[in-house]
């Protein structure tokens, strides 16, 4: 019995003193820098958290600011009535808009047949140097753009 306690407490002596050196010594291993064969680098792959948005930025449904259609009033601003512009009236049988800048020419022809119920032969526009659009309306023949200008009153 008594070889049996002098190997337990030389054990346990044993395990403390090498606990004693982890102490002292601090198990923390310098570990070795790992030694590069390639030249290109992978950048490591960090967190990727999924986007939680605070407010919607683009509309899902069609009354939203993005999806929202411009409607006549706001397609065709007003009639020019310059010198030019009335010239155009009585001699070509065109009536002049100043327009949107995003409405093309399908859209000032739908515009102006529902503003004032009347039939368009051709459509030409252009951007003048200010910004704004400018559409040049022809209506057809049966039509007589002076009428129509002392309607909207233009002249």
């Amino acid at each position: 019995q008594m070889v049996k306690e002098g190997t337990k407490k030389s054990a346990a002596s044993a395990k403390a003193t090498q606990a004693a050196k982890v102490v002292k010594k601090g198990n923390v291993v310098k570990s070795k820098r790992k030694i590069r064969t390639n030249p290109r680098f992978f950048r490591p792959k960090t967190l990727c958290l999924p986007r939680n948005p605070k407010y919607e930025r683009r509309g899902r449904n069609a009354e939203s600011v993005h999806r929202r259609r411009m409607d006549a009033y706001q397609i065709i601003k007003y009639p020019l009535a310059t010198e030019s512009a009335m010239k155009k009236i009585e001699e070509h049988n065109t009536l002049v808009f100043l327009v949107d800048v995003r409405a093309n020419k399908f859209q000032i022809k739908q515009a102006v047949r529902t503003l004032y119920d009347i039939q368009t032969a051709t459509i030409n526009t252009l951007i003048r140097p200010d910004g704004n659009k400018k559409a040049y309306v022809r209506l057809t023949p049966d039509i007589e753009a002076l009428d129509v200008a002392n309607k909207i009153g233009i002249i």
